[in-house]
This record gives C-alpha cells, sequence and structure tokens, in this order.
C-alpha cells in the first residue's frame, strides 16, 4: 500500500502532470487503511477488513496512471523523475519501520525469529515479500501473526506493478497502440489468472502480481476514462452531473461497505470477492469530489487526517501487533491492542510530520534519491547477514544461549517417516518393522498421531531392551475409529485389523486430544467414538490398553517461554524449572472429561498432567541441564521429555500395575 498524496509537491511539478489534489480520495485511503488495522487488531469487529488493500490497490492505479497519462500527453514524462518521486515517497518511512523493527528484534525475538525477520527485511527492502511468502504459510494462518512484516506483500505487489507499467505504457505510446486495449488486454489476463489460480493455489493467486495486477488496472481504467472523458463520452451533459454522481458515490460505497461485511477470510479470495472492494472504490473516486458522501463525509477533517498518515499507519500497525502477540504468546488483551493502534497512529503521524514531508519538499530530489537508495540497500544487507547468520545467537548471554537458539531433529529418533507417517501418506504405509518383531501375547504398540510418535523415544529406551516396541503413529490422526478425514479414518481401522493379528500385550493409546475440535464432554460422539475404540482392542484380545490423557500444551513454543521468564526475572535471571503460566487453560478441562469417561474403562487411565506438572506449574527441563527440555514447540516432547515420561509410565505398561506422578 503506496501513500501516492499529490497535496505536497515540490518544485519539479514542471516536469511530471499531476492530477489536482482530492480531499475525498484521501478520506477514501482513510476508510481502507482504519478497515485494515481494525481488522488485524479486532478481527471479529470487521471480518472483511483486509479488503482495505484492494482499495488501495485501485487508489494506487489510478493516481500512478494518472501522472503518467497525462505526463505523455503533455510530453513531460521522465522515467528518472518517475521513479525518483516513487523513491521519495515510499523510501523514508519504510526505511524507519525495518529499522526500528529490526532494532526492536534485536532485544526481544528469538534466534529463529530474529533469523525470519532478517530474511523479510532483506525482502521487504527490495520489495519482493509476496514472492517470498509464497513459499510460508498462507495470509491468514496462525503463523502469519508471528511475521512483523507480512504486510509489506502489498508494497511488493505495487512496487513491481510501478515497475513493468510505466515502461509498458511508454511503450504502446510511442508504438501509438492503444492505450485502452493496453489496459484491458492486461487486466483481462490478470482477472482470468486470478479466477483460475483461487481454485487451485488460493496463497500463490493471493501474492502473485500476475493475479492482483487487474486491481490496479481497474484504477488505469479510470484514469484513462477521466483523462478522456470528452472523447470517450460525448453525450455526458453537465446537467445530470450531481444526480448521477451522488449515484456512483453511493453505489461504491455500497459494494465496498458489502465487502467489509460480508468477506471473510474462508472466501475464495481474491476471485470473485475482489470485484466489490475494487469496482467500489473506482465508482467512489469516479464520483469525483463534489459527490454528497465524498464531499462531506470522505473529505471531512478526520478522514483526511487518516488518510494523510495512510502510508505511515499502514507500515507501523502490524508490527506492533505482531509483537504484542509475540511478548504475550497469545491474543494480547483488547487494551494491549488498543494500546497498539493508538502507538501506530502517533508514530504515523510523526513520521508523516517529520519525516516524509521534508523530505518530499525541501530535500534535492537526487540528493535524497541517492542517499535514501543506498540507506535501503544498506538495512536490506544488514537483514540478510541477520539472517544468514541464524539470528545471530550470540547476542544473548551464554547460560541462557543454548535456549534462545534451541534447535531440535524431532524426526531422527522417532521412526519417520517408516512408523511416523505424514497425514497424506497411504493408509497402510507403515513399514513391516513397524508391526512386527513381538510373540503373539508380548510387545508395546504405540498408536497414535504425532505427539504419540514423539513418545516412541522413551518408550523405547525404558523397555526396548527388554519388549518389542511396535509404533503405527500418523501426524494429525488421533486413535480415534470413524474420526478425522478418510485417510485417518482408512489408516485407523488398518491399524485395528493388524492388531488381531499381531496381538501385542499392550497397547498405548495417545494423542494430543485438545487439537482436533473434538467434543469431550459427557455423552457427546467423539467421547462414544474414543470409548468404541477402546472396547474395539479389548474385543481383539488386548489384554493391557493404556490409556494416556492429554499433556500440557504451551501457547507458544517451550523454549521461547523459559526465555521470556529468564528475561523477565530480573535482575537474578534464573531459568525456571516449571512455569505455571502461558499454558492452554482447555486441557485441565479436558483432563477431567477423560478421568471421568474412562477410569472406569477397559483402558488404564493415566494423567500425563499428573506426571509432568503440579501446583507450582509444568515441567519444563528434566535435569539440572536446562537445555534438556521436555517439549521444544507447544507439545510435542523431546527426547528427555519422552524418557522421563516413560520412565514414569513402565508400572502401567507392564501388566497388573499403574503408572505413578512425578516426583
Amino acid at each position: 500500500m503506496t501513500y501516492l498524496s499529490t497535496s505536497t509537491l515540490p518544485a519539479l511539478d514542471k516536469h511530471l502532470s499531476h492530477p489536482k489534489y482530492r480531499a475525498d480520495i484521501d478520506g477514501l485511503r482513510a476508510l481502507a487503511v482504519l478497515s485494515v488495522v481494525t481488522f488485524h487488531a479486532f478481527p471479529s469487529l470487521i471480518q472483511g477488513g483486509f479488503v482495505g488493500v484492494d482499495v488501495f490497490f485501485v487508489i494506487s492505479g489510478y493516481l500512478i496512471s494518472s501522472i503518467i497519462f497525462g505526463s505523455l500527453e503533455k510530453n513531460r514524462f521522465s522515467f528518472l523523475e518517475f521513479y525518483g518521486r516513487r523513491v521519495n515517497r515510499i523510501f523514508p518511512a519504510l526505511l524507519l519501520m525495518l529499522s526500528a523493527t529490526w532494532a526492536f528484534g534485536w532485544f526481544s525475538l528469538m534466534v529463529d525469529e530474529y533469523s525470519q525477520l532478517g530474511k523479510h527485511i532483506a525482502g521487504g527492502s527490495a520489495f519482493v515479500s509476496n514472492f517470498l511468502l509464497l513459499g510460508e504459510s498462507g495470509y491468514f494462518d496462525n503463523s502469519a501473526e508471528t511475521k512483523p512484516l507480512l504486510h509489506l506483500w502489498s508494497l511488493g505487489i505495487e512496487e513491481q506493478f510501478y515497475l513493468v507499467w510505466p515502461l509498458l505504457v511508454w511503450a504502446a505510446w510511442k508504438s501509438r497502440v492503444n492505450i485502452l486495449i493496453l489496459i484491458a488486454l492486461i487486466g483481462g489476463i490478470s482477472f482470468t489468472l486470478n479466477i483460475i489460480g483461487v481454485k487451485t493455489n488460493q496463497i500463490a493467486t493471493f501474492y502473485s502480481p500476475q493475479t492482483r495486477f487487474w486491481e490496479l488496472l481497474i484504477g488505469s481504467l479510470l484514469a484513462y476514462a477521466t483523462l478522456n472523458q470528452q472523447r470517450l463520452f460525448p453525450r455526458w451533459r453537465e446537467s445530470s452531473g450531481p444526480a448521477v454522481r451522488n449515484l456512483l458515490s453511493v453505489l461504491g460505497m455500497a459494494l465496498v461497505a458489502t465487502a467489509l461485511v460480508r468477506t471473510t477470510k474462508n472466501n475464495e479470495f481474491p476471485g470473485w470477492w475482489a470485484i466489490l472492494p475494487t469496482v467500489g472504490a473506482a465508482l467512489v473516486i469516479a464520483a469525483g469530489p463534489f459527490a454528497w458522501l465524498n464531499k462531506t463525509v470522505l473529505s471531512s477533517r478526520i478522514m483526511v487526517f487518516f488518510g494523510l498518515i495512510s502510508f505511515p499507519l499502514y507500515l507501523w500497525h502490524w508490527p506492533l501487533l505482531t509483537f504484542a502477540r509475540m511478548m504475550y504468546s497469545d491474543t494480547p488483551s483488547a487494551f494491549v491492542r488498543i494500546a497498539a493502534v493508538l502507538i501506530g497512529v502517533l508514530l504515523a503521524w510523526l513520521t508523516y510530520r517529520f519525516v516524509e514531508r521534508p523530505i518530499r519538499s525541501k530535500l534535492n530530489i537526487r540528493a535524497s534519491v541517492a542517499l535514501l537508495s543506498f540507506a535501503l540497500v544498506g538495512v536490506g544487507i544488514c537483514g540478510y547477514a541477520t539472517f544468514r547468520s541464524d539470528g545471530i545467537p550470540s547476542r544473548f548471554p551464554a547460560e541462557i544461549r543454548a535456549i534462545a537458539d534451541f534447535k531440535y531433529e524431532f524426526v531422527t529418533d522417532a521412526r519417520y517417516p517408516q512408523c511416523w507417517l505424514s497425514a497424506t501418506d497411504p493408509y497402510d504405509g507403515f513399514a513391516a518393522e513397524c508391526l512386527s518383531g513381538n510373540s503373539p501375547g508380548e510387545g508395546v504398540l504405540l498408536w497414535g498421531d504425532s505427539h504419540a510418535a514423539r513418545l516412541y523415544p522413551g518408550i523405547a529406551a525404558e523397555m526396548g531392551r527388554s519388549e518389542a516396541i511396535l509404533q503405527t503413529t500418523r501426524s494429525s490422526c488421533p486413535p480415534i475409529l470413524d474420526f478425522g478425514d478418510s485417510i485417518c479414518q482408512e489408516s485407523n481401522r488398518y491399524i485395528l485389523a493388524k492388531l488381531r493379528s499381531v496381538k501385542p500385550r499392550t497397547v498405548v493409546l495417545f494423542g494430543a486430544w485438545g487439537r482436533y475440535g473434538a467434543d469431550w464432554s459427557a455423552g457427546s460422539a467423539d467421547q462414544a467414538r474414543l470409548m468404541r475404540t477402546i472396547d474395539e482392542v479389548s474385543a481383539a484380545g488386548i489384554t493391557n490398553i493404556v490409556l494416556l490423557g492429554p499433556a500440557p500444551v504451551w501457547l507458544d513454543s517451550l523454549p521461547k517461554h523459559v526465555y521470556q521468564a529468564w528475561k523477565s526475572d530480573f535482575p537474578q535471571h534464573q531459568i525456571p524449572r516449571r512455569l505455571a503460566s502461558n499454558l492452554n487453560p482447555d486441557i485441565p478441562k479436558i483432563e477431567s472429561e477423560f478421568t471421568n469417561a474412562y477410569s472406569n474403562s477397559k483402558a488404564a487411565f493415566v494423567s500425563l498432567l499428573d506426571i509432568l506438572c503440579n501446583t507450582e506449574g509444568c515441567l519444563t527441563h528434566t535435569t539440572d541441564d536446562a537445555t534438556t527440555l521436555t517439549t521444544w514447540d507447544y507439545g510435542h516432547l523431546t527426547t528427555a521429555g519422552a524418557i522421563f515420561v516413560a520412565e514414569r509410565l513402565h508400572q502401567a505398561i507392564t501388566p497388573g500395575r499403574t503408572g505413578h506422578a512425578a516426583d
């Protein structure tokens, strides 16, 4: 989202032709940025607020194309001046935000977070953030909330448009190709790719310039129509102007409002849905500054104020909200989010007043372009160096460095991919050794999801010398019959059939019981499904069934929580052995429901909360060595954690005995 105001024009206006300043366009820009900010801070208030970016695309396409078309008409177009002005308008605020984000990250982010930030700073400074994000998660994924520079994807789209569009228009102009045909051709191709792509690869369609350019070209089409109004609309009567202008304005605002209210992150966006905000924005601009809504609402002082600071506000608000989420490891309170937005407004005004305006109006354009370009390259190099140095672990004191730089090869000792399958592997894709090696009536079978897979190293270390350890684990597939997607259901039926022939003495059932949207309340269908699974395993001739209750679930990765607790413990800086905060509050409720439902079932119920937690909190590391963390992320056990748990499961897995809690 690029700020393209014409309110403050330096002395070089004798070259490029600029459209007359319109306060209502600043007001429309305000509506767009406030929608985006509100969506990011309070998504339930305005579920379609993200379409504000699409409104920005139309505004930018209109203003940029108006400058290009008008300058070419008057034979005053200069590539050097055009790109120089883009540098002066975009680089100052971007430089300030990127530098501040890098500096704040130095003191607040862990190694992997800071490394990712460095990569995104490099991408943002080169205006290719959208391409970087193509290989990462989607815009609406949870991990998006841990990327302080995620919002620069839209700036990348716009800058890529600014790079190619002037060249295409200039070439068409020199070749006497009709600009209208050029707009229709490129816009039509882009829109078609968008409609096709949103069905096949929505993430790529969301971030790709070729599927987004049509939105800016709607603005270009409007700019062309505005400059050629008399030729295109020779029968236009000025006497009917007010009625038509008001109709266009009301209709356009209605389309934008519909997009804000009806569009959700679950829609196939952009797709057809993007027509609402883009066409709506174009109609509002086409209505002109004298339409009633434009003149009284969009041109009001408060709307113009937010329009003038819209670009720096867009830049500042998302890093502030993201850092708040990362520091609180959960959705911050409403007070914190409001404070972040207000700080963003203050920083935006300061940036506009003391950075953007002085640079645009007072500095020599050639000198400022050279200085700003050099500075942005420097920031990009700094970000890339941060990424290449893996987040600069040397920032941290020696006693916490291993935690801040905690890396874990979580698949190496969990029989992946032989006995720990991915969610999309064939239902019967387990290797032969996963279901062999025991005599009937002997051995232990571990059945569950990825959390069960991470328990395998502990069971193998504790019992592997005397027992055959069988394993059938699949990511995102808890050991519940008729639960989950079709592959999961087929896989669990396959495992049950194998049980009847393999007949291990003990079957251990374990999963992330709180992560699949299951209802564990008394009498629920999911509770009944798990009970039927236990009964089916018992009917298969298994004499000892062990059902493990839910494990502790952290709101963020455990290494991060330990680091934050260490940092907060000033001045002692002790690494906590247990933590009572930052735990998912739903887990004790699920534990209680499991206890009530399955304590008297055909399975021996063992509480992992009793093993890993007590009144002081849940265990963070298993020995005096703080690097022996119990989990490496929010809940998957490390080998140290798995061994700790397995030692306390030995009695339950041995027939006729029960498990015991941690010391």
